[in-house]
């Protein structure tokens, strides 16, 4: 998965030291209520499209443009669904990070799910009473959560 050139850059100082990030996902769903999911490449979960803020990014252009590179998949967001930190994680290459994470509900626009890069083996739209297996515990979550039809935010309080 390509890491952000920022990331990087913190690594050389930081090696595999924990770092706190800003990250974003989203529950993208089409008109017939399917939701979009890819089948990660690091670990073979299926998940909801997420990534990381470059600096002075605004969430919600990071978020479409995460579909965009990740699906080749065009949206328009229709609101944040909830703002969560994940637990504390360990990637392949030793890397520890810590995500606070924005979920936002996207609505399909255009253009045909693909793996559009080399974070995704696979991608398609699923039913949300029949979700693929194995899928990553953070997507179940925020699937829950979208789909609940609330009109304020999610948040641990």
């Amino acid at each position: 998965m390509p890491v952000p050139e920022f990331i990087v850059e913190l690594r050389a100082h930081v090696g595999h030291a924990p770092l706190w990030l800003s990250g974003v996902s989203a529950v993208v769903v089409d008109d017939d209520g399917r939701i979009l999911l890819g089948r990660r490449s690091d670990n073979g979960n299926w998940a909801i499209v997420s990534g990381i803020l470059e600096p002075g990014e605004q969430p919600a252009a990071a978020i479409v443009r995460e579909i965009r590179e990740e699906t080749g998949v065009e949206v328009e967001l229709v609101r944040l669904t909830g703002v969560d930190v994940t637990p504390p994680l360990t990637h392949a290459n030793g890397d520890q990070a810590q995500y606070l994470d924005l979920c936002f509900l996207a609505r399909w626009t255009g253009g045909t799910p693909q793996p559009a890069d080399d974070e995704n083996v696979d991608v398609g739209w699923f039913s949300p009473d029949a979700l693929p297996t194995p899928m990553n515990d953070s997507s179940v979550g925020r699937i829950a959560t979208a789909l609940r039809g609330d009109e304020g935010a999610w948040f641990a309080r």
